[in-house]
């Protein structure tokens, strides 16, 4: 695992931005796999001006979200479809056919994870999956749990988690109740993992999830246990950290 420490969100945004260039500079045609959340606004930023200043094309890129809130709708402005199309897909080359986000909005929560799986493994797995830290060690929705859940699955979402997305929402309870989300073992398959996390409200579940014991209580733990994983965050997040380098 390479745990890169930097100054600020702004440089974590650029050097997790270059991360992916790299990936599409040595594949144009490869699939990533994106995240969403507050923590990788600031890289898709840097991606979309880099497009746009010619130094990456996403023409022939592929790509697969993590996860989406079950029941929203594709153009409710709190759903993952539109966060995507908002930050990144509206403002780059990229074919919209080749951007794929889980259809929360379909009932079959059983139909809809395994028709994703299948589409990941058909577009020959992820070269690259991009992922944040929840506070409670929660990557995609896959929450704290007695086991690591494998495929991309329907999860009922915790408390706190809830709680951490009502101020998104105009009310707590208009916040959905459940997810579906890649399963470890999905993400576990990307060929590389890059993982970006910001401020000081992450420092101790960083430090859990990258050095205390590999646990299902603790999703992010799993990643230890991955060949090639990059961990960029700022000086907040990787203060508690910087203790296990020395």
């Amino acid at each position: 695992m390479d745990l890169v420490i930097v100054d600020t969100y702004e440089d974590m945004s650029r050097v997790a931005a270059e991360q992916i260039e790299a990936v599409i500079a040595d594949d144009p045609s490869c699939v990533l796999g994106l995240a969403t959340g507050s923590t990788p606004i600031g890289l898709y930023a840097d991606l979309v001006a880099d497009c746009a200043a010619g130094k990456v094309s996403f023409a022939d890129v592929t790509t697969f979200n993590l996860d989406e809130y079950r029941g929203l709708a594709h153009d409710h402005d709190q759903s993952y479809h539109y966060f995507m199309a908002d930050n990144l897909f509206n403002h780059v080359d990229i074919d919209p056919t080749r951007t794929h986000v889980p259809d929360g909005f379909d009932p079959d929560a059983d139909a809809a994870c395994a028709a994703y799986e299948e589409a990941i493994e058909a577009a020959g797995g992820i070269a690259i999956q991009l992922l944040g830290l929840g506070h409670n060690g929660h990557i995609g929705f896959n929450e704290p749990a007695d086991s690591f859940p494998v495929t991309t699955h329907c999860v009922e979402l915790t408390e706190s988690t809830i709680q951490a997305n009502s101020r998104l929402f105009d009310s707590i309870d208009e916040v959905p109740r459940e997810a579906y989300t890649m399963g470890i073992g999905t993400i576990m398959k990307a060929r590389k993992i890059l993982m970006v996390v910001s401020g000081e409200d992450k420092a101790a579940i960083l430090e859990q999830s990258l050095f205390g014991p590999v646990v299902p209580e603790v999703p992010a733990s799993a990643l230890q246990l991955h060949p090639d994983v990059t961990v960029v965050c700022d000086a907040a997040a990787g203060a508690r950290c910087r203790e296990h380098l020395a």
